[in-house]
């Protein structure tokens, strides 16, 4: 599947017609064997070709998207189907009666929705486990995991199946898979794209944002969905290293990586970072288990139940408690924004290692073996707690499993992270090796 950018130009300058574009994407989905696609939208998505090719025949201007086809996380409402968020309980909830915002966007701009992807239930996890869909595979080693909770909708710009899809961040649930699965994958500042219209789970922390395999795609998707074109910093971006745990449980070639970017730049040791992850836990809990407290009373039997046993959990967390750690997170901002005041950029690992096997889905944190599905994100947590942007950039790393840095910025800040990740394919630190395609090699 070629880019973004490249499918569009084609498609305006009749070199192509978005209905061929479109079949193309719809057979490859249908032949998706990473279990991400959860249902494929056919009907839905050669009408938006033939609308996208009517107005190029026209002679109008079809859009800076025109005929893109993309696919989002099944937490995105579509019109005329049921919202699942990944779960059976809510297989058959009555149907949207219009797209979410972010879609709307989308399809004003062009692009063409071919699919809903899979997902942990509920968004509840950093594996894309699945009781009602099945585990998603990643395209770099079908025998590993593709990272979550937004593993569906990597796995498919990953495959070369779309060249980018949706998905949903609240404690790095678009960076740890952009990570394991070698793609670019933004979380914007916290509330800065259109949240209307996604299945919420921590309305502290959700945000939602792309997955590409090209910077130039990230651009252009994200001007569509903020509403206006992204303009990429200009002369010298100020860097600074964190260090304390972000040394610690990460991949020798991150911290390589990271150091040669910017060898003269500050370590800075963020605040309370432990406590800081320990809250977001806390209030993702607190606002998960809340919001699902009165269908759990109804029918618990229908979640999956390793999210039902955290759901319950949360549901269960005294306010009293909730209420300090929003205090907390209120107190540590205050402190971190000082410490920051001088820098545009801060360098960290986005996941502590490659994708885990499916069969043995654990980790090493701190020693010892613990689940993934939980500690995959023990890098991007502490990010979202701060509600700044954070972009996952891909190592080059040819013939060897996929491993991602996060660029983190400030709010309103996301121009810069694009241009240095920028800087950086073009002095080849980082970036994709192949962006139309996936790199191959001894993945074992």
């Amino acid at each position: 599947m070629r880019t973004a950018a490249a499918i569009a130009a084609a498609v305006r300058a009749g070199e192509v017609t978005a209905r061929s574009v479109a079949e193309q994407a719809i057979a490859a989905l249908k032949a998706d064997t990473h279990v991400a696609v959860t249902r494929v939208l056919e009907e839905r998505a050669l009408a938006e070709a033939a609308a996208v090719d009517a107005t190029v025949a026209r002679g109008d201007d079809p859009g800076p998207l025109a005929g893109v086809p993309y696919g989002v996380k099944d937490l995105f409402d579509v019109a005329g189907l049921s919202t699942t968020a990944g779960s059976a309980v809510r297989a058959n909830a009555t149907p949207a009666t219009s797209d979410a915002e972010a879609i709307h966007r989308l399809q004003t701009a062009g692009a063409v929705l071919t699919c809903t992807l899979n997902m942990d239930e509920f968004a509840y996890g950093f594996a894309t486990i699945n009781a009602t869909h099945g585990t998603t595979r990643n395209p770099h080693d079908p025998a590993r995991l593709a990272g979550g909770s937004s593993g569906g909708s990597a796995a498919v710009v990953a495959a070369g199946l779309l060249p980018f899809a949706l998905g949903s961040d609240t404690n790095g649930s678009i960076r740890v898979p952009a990570s394991l699965c070698g793609l670019y994958g933004l979380k914007p500042a916290h509330a800065s794209l259109p949240l209307e219209g996604t299945f919420p789970f921590a309305e502290s922390f959700d945000d939602i944002g792309p997955f590409t395999a090209s910077l130039e795609d990230m651009a252009l998707v994200w001007g569509v969905l903020r509403g206006e074109p992204l303009t990429l910093a200009q002369g010298e971006i100020r860097i600074a290293r964190l260090g304390g745990r972000f040394r610690e449980n990460a991949d020798p070639a991150q911290l390589a990586a990271i150091d040669a970017i910017a060898p003269d730049a500050p370590l800075l040791e963020l605040p309370d970072i432990a406590r800081a992850r320990s809250a977001a836990f806390l209030i993702t809990a607190y606002e998960g288990g809340h919001l699902h407290r009165a269908t759990l009373a109804a029918s618990a039997l229908t979640y999956d139940p390793a999210v039902r046993d955290r759901l319950i959990a949360g549901a269960l967390l005294p306010e009293e408690l909730y209420a300090k750690a929003k205090a907390f997170r209120a107190d540590f901002l205050s402190r971190l924004n000082t410490l920051i005041a001088d820098f545009d950029v801060l360098l960290a690992p986005a996941t502590p290692c490659t994708a885990p096997l499916i069969e043995d889905p654990r980790i090493l944190i701190d020693g010892a073996l613990s689940p993934a599905r939980a500690d995959l994100g023990i890098h991007t947590q502490p990010i979202t707690f701060t509600a700044l942007p954070a972009l996952a950039v891909p190592l080059r790393r040819p013939g060897m499993l996929p491993l991602g840095l996060q660029l983190i910025g400030k709010p309103g800040g996301e121009g810069a992270l694009l241009a240095l990740a920028q800087r950086l394919e073009s002095d080849e630190l980082t970036g994709v090796t192949a962006p139309e395609g996936i790199v191959t090699g001894e993945l074992t």
